[in-house]
């Protein structure tokens, strides 16, 4: 920072001193020798240009998340509360996670195992989950079932979650339907649920909220009043948890 307000005290120096009739004989010559000096007070101290980057991200990063923050306030009711999420963990709890996910993303399995070990160890957590299906077909299979499992009979549907976010191979239709029946569903009625006009509708919501947060990749987690694009590494998730609970 000091070598920047010493840039900021030189230029008007130079500006000073080339304004003088002595100094140059036209705007011209005045505006290539203030460039030349700038140039060379760079060139001898290149670490003012790392540090007014280091302020440049600084600040973007601030803007950053005061948008997010206010992304998430504006939608606050579809996220946390839309009326056909399934909710995991302490459904009355203080700290709402909202999770968008793709059964078939293997980041997303990842972040699954992390999520059930802060589910264990964070009561306080509720866990909203979001089909946001961007892998393809089978993808969008998959959360339609989920969806439709939780519409069915919401009393197995953790148990349908796990087994889908689990799932050894490749999600595929008939496996999706076999994990359900496996699980008690009645499969006819699952389909028809699943191929109805009321999943469709929750799904494009999903979809809508997803553009709308600006999220385009799973898993992407609202902790809060704050957007995580991507998987965080477990003790970052654990901290940012923690640093909510404190704020709250």
């Amino acid at each position: 920072m000091r070598s920047i307000l010493k840039l900021v005290l030189t230029i008007p120096l130079l500006l000073l001193a080339m304004a003088h009739p002595l100094a140059a004989q036209d705007a011209g010559n005045q505006d290539r020798d203030l460039g030349s000096a700038i140039r060379a007070y760079l060139l001898e101290n290149p670490e003012v240009i790392i540090e007014a980057l280091q302020v440049l991200e600084e600040r973007r990063a601030l803007q950053a998340a005061a948008n997010d923050k206010a992304l998430v306030a504006a939608n606050a009711g579809s996220l946390f509360d839309d009326g056909y999420s399934f909710v995991v963990g302490n459904p009355d709890g203080e700290i709402t996670i909202v999770e968008f996910l793709d059964y078939r993303c293997p980041y997303c399995k990842r972040a699954h195992e992390q999520i059930a070990r802060l589910l264990e160890g964070q009561p306080e957590v509720r866990l909203v989950i979001k089909e946001f299906p961007v892998l393809g077909h089978q993808s969008v299979t998959a959360a339609r079932v989920a969806i439709a499992a939780a519409a069915v009979d919401p009393s197995k549907f953790k148990l349908l979650h796990e087994a889908l976010m689990t799932f050894p191979a490749e999600l595929e239709e008939n496996s999706v339907y076999q994990l359900a029946a496996g699980l008690g569903y009645d499969v006819e009625a699952l389909r028809l649920e699943a191929e109805g006009d009321a999943t469709s509708a929750k799904l494009e919501a999903n979809y809508r909220l997803a553009e709308t947060m600006g999220l385009t990749g799973t898993p992407s987690f609202v902790v809060e009043d704050e957007i995580v694009r991507g998987i965080l590494p477990e003790d970052q998730m654990w901290a940012l948890v923690e640093s909510k609970k404190t704020s709250n």
